[in-house]
């Protein structure tokens, strides 16, 4: 059993970065997202990820994307203003026009003493839409 003091068993303990996955987006939040407590929304860091999760499937689809679900949010940490926060995704399944995409989102805390943690991970589908948004198939290759 760890220890339960042991950096490896703290809940904040820092983490490596993906290496599985590409960087999508990279951005500060501000305080007008945080709510009185000095936290950023969760409704906040939703958008961020939704943001980040279309970036590799807009690229596969080649156009235009739409989320059609969540099927797993989880957040890990609370997120405070002055964190810098990198959005990694991988795409896990292609369908015929839908693709699933898994997001994990990391925080930059203390630049004078770096402290990288994973605050939230999510797992969204997209799918192709056409210029009247309906379902289109997505290209081959």
């Amino acid at each position: 059993m760890t220890d339960p003091s042991s950096p490896a068993s703290r809940k904040d303990a820092p983490v490596s970065l993906p290496k599985d996955m590409e960087l999508v987006l990279r951005v500060m939040p501000m305080p007008a997202d945080a709510n009185a407590n000095g936290d950023i929304f969760g409704g906040w860091i939703m958008a961020q990820v939704d943001l980040a999760g279309s970036v590799l499937p807009a690229r596969i689809a080649k156009g235009r994307v739409t989320t059609v679900s969540v099927n797993q949010f989880v957040f890990k940490q609370p997120v405070s203003i002055g964190d810098l926060l990198s959005f990694y995704a991988r795409v896990e399944r292609v369908g015929r026009t839908s693709i699933t995409v898994h997001v994990e989102v990391y925080a930059e805390r203390n630049p004078a003493a770096l402290h990288v943690v994973k605050v939230t991970e999510a797992n969204l589908t997209f799918v192709a839409i056409d210029q009247e948004g309906k379902p289109r198939e997505i290209p081959k290759g």
